[in-house]
This record gives C-alpha cells, structure tokens and sequence, in this order.
C-alpha cells in the first residue's frame, strides 16, 4: 500500500509550531485535501513514502471524531523514505477548497483546531 506524506517538521497547518509527528495517509484524497490546505503560495506537492519506523494511526482523525480510520491517516516520530512523487493528480474544485477553508475557519472561531 502506498503511503503519502502529509507534512513534514513544521507543520503547514494550524499555528506551524513545530510538529512532534510526520502525518502521512494511504488515500491519495486525503494527500490532495493536505497539498491543497497546506499554508504557501509554492507548488503543491504530494510524496510517496516509506515508514521507516512504527507508524501509528493520526488520533485527530480517528476514533475520537470519526470511527475508524477512513481517511487511512497515520503518524510517526520516525523519518520516512521519499521514494517518488505524485505529478499528476486532479485536485478539488476552487469551490471545495474554499469551503473547507470556511469550514475550518468557523472551527476556529469556535477554538478547535482541527489541523
């Protein structure tokens, strides 16, 4: 099973404080979602990766908010292995964006950080 890296050492989310874990998903949609919302203006990139170490399902996603693990999100502290990446991939519509972007926005609000 591929796996694909979601962020790396800061995080591109939320406050970018330096981030404990690597995320990483096993669902290209869940990649493109966190290319798509990630903070920058430089191309949005997807990475094939290798754990190299233990990973562990990502608890913000799982099992406290949505049962199971559908998104098939993971973490761990360990580095990973890039061995390729993803060029060619369809992203959301500006609309989708912008309406997760919202949506996380009026979280925020509300104090949850979700990412």
């Amino acid at each position: 099973m591929p796996f694909y890296l979601k962020n790396y050492i800061n995080s591109n989310y939320g406050q970018q404080k330096n981030a404990k874990y690597i995320f990483l998903t096993a669902t290209l949609d869940a990649a493109i979602w966190g290319a798509e919302l990630a903070v920058g203006e430089g191309r949005e990139r997807i990475y094939l990766v290798e754990p190299t170490g233990q990973i562990e399902n990502d608890p913000d996603l799982t099992d406290k908010k949505i049962p199971g693990n559908p998104t098939m999100s993971y973490r761990s502290t360990e580095p990973f292995r890039v061995v390729g990446e993803v060029t060619v991939w369809q992203g959301h519509t500006s609309e989708q964006v912008q309406r997760m972007k919202d949506a996380l926005q009026r979280l925020k609000e509300q104090g949850i950080n979700s990412l």
